[in-house]
């Protein structure tokens, strides 16, 4: 009989494939005319927020020993996209029309297909040897599409906007700076920051993808 906790893990990420799977089937109708990708926000935003808000759970699992993942490493890509889809593209409709947006949201919506699906069957020990080459080798491309082409190049379209209205005002008035400013610091972070978790899934990829070959050849 499987420990609740596994089959905790198997329905958290199976939820979590499925509605990305969702997202991503929106996405891509995107492309078919008379839509474009510039509704890309419109067609899958509302359930994007919802899977990253609730992706904070993922941070739990990591600090009370549920996964064999870095709390910080967990809560740092949590926070980034969290922080990117609700403080900022939800805050500015303006910018939820950018073909930026759309490159995230597809970079993103593959990426967690990938992954979760794997996670789930990993779960269950029933995960074949194809998923787990692809969960180690498609985030090769993805992120740094996601990141430079998709995040950054999407707060830095932010920034205008963001000066403008003067946005969270009031909580980074007690820090004596703006959202502005903090959001040009993330900008010049973000690389270093993205670079870490890049390097992270490298290792990892080396330790999952070498045990595999190791099998095969035992």
């Amino acid at each position: 009989m499987a420990r609740p906790s596994r089959l905790y893990l198997l329905a958290y990420n199976s939820l979590q494939a499925i509605g990305w799977s969702v997202a991503f089937l929106r996405l891509l109708a995107c492309l078919a005319p008379p839509v474009s990708v510039d509704s890309a926000y419109a067609a899958a935003g509302d359930l994007i927020c919802l899977l990253q808000t609730c992706a904070v759970l993922e941070t739990i699992h990591a600090a009370v020993g549920l996964v064999p993942t870095s709390p910080f490493l967990a809560f740092l890509q949590w926070g980034g996209r969290t922080h990117f889809v609700l403080a900022l593209l939800r805050q500015i409709p303006e910018v939820q029309d950018s073909p930026s947006v759309f490159i995230t949201f597809m970079a993103w919506s593959i990426s967690e297909v990938i992954r979760y699906s794997h996670y789930a069957l990993s779960t269950i020990k029933v995960c074949p040897a194809w998923l787990t080459y692809l969960r180690y080798t498609a985030f090769i491309p993805l992120y740094p599409i996601g990141v430079g082409p998709g995040e950054m190049w999407t707060m830095y379209q932010a920034l205008p906007f963001v000066k403008e209205r003067d946005l969270y005002s009031g909580f980074f008035a007690k820090f004596s700076m703006s959202y502005h400013s903090f959001l040009v610091g993330v900008l010049l972070c973000y690389p270093l920051l993205w670079l870490k978790l890049y390097l992270h899934v490298f290792k990892q990829r080396k330790s999952k993808l070498g045990k595999a070959d190791r099998k095969k050849r035992a």
